[in-house]
């Protein structure tokens, strides 16, 4: 990056395409970006509040596999933070939740491997 250009977009409609472009410390306010794809981006410290997310897919989030050239096996991701959040009848696929600590949330209907943890808790399993 050898400039900084700064651009400012106020009740305009635009369609963006970024390329190998540095966004640190950018805001958006009150923004539709439906259908916004976003790929092999560092996504660290991002704060999404008061979203609409229905139909959002977050897939290979993480740290960089085995076969990536910047692996680093001693590299462990930075814990992430739901709070306030509506995620009923999401689904978590092949996900690493170790340690993952669940506090004031609705469990109904929540289940692990088919197993519902309700049942779990209450000893019934």
């Amino acid at each position: 990056m050898e400039n900084i250009k700064q651009i400012a977009l106020d009740s305009e409609c635009a369609v963006i395409t970024a390329h190998r472009v540095m966004l640190s410390n950018s805001t958006f306010v009150d923004v539709n970006m439906s259908n916004i794809s976003i790929s092999d981006a560092n996504l660290s410290d991002l704060k999404i509040e008061g979203a609409q997310l229905g139909g959002a897919v977050f897939e290979n989030i993480g740290m960089c596999p085995p076969d990536h050239p910047m692996y680093d096996p001693d590299a462990e991701q930075r814990p992430l933070h739901f709070e306030h959040c509506d995620l009923h009848k999401s689904k978590f696929v092949n996900c690493d939740l170790r340690g993952v600590e669940f506090s004031g949330c609705n469990i109904e209907g929540l289940r692990i491997d088919g197993v519902l943890v309700s049942e779990l808790l209450a000893g019934r399993i």
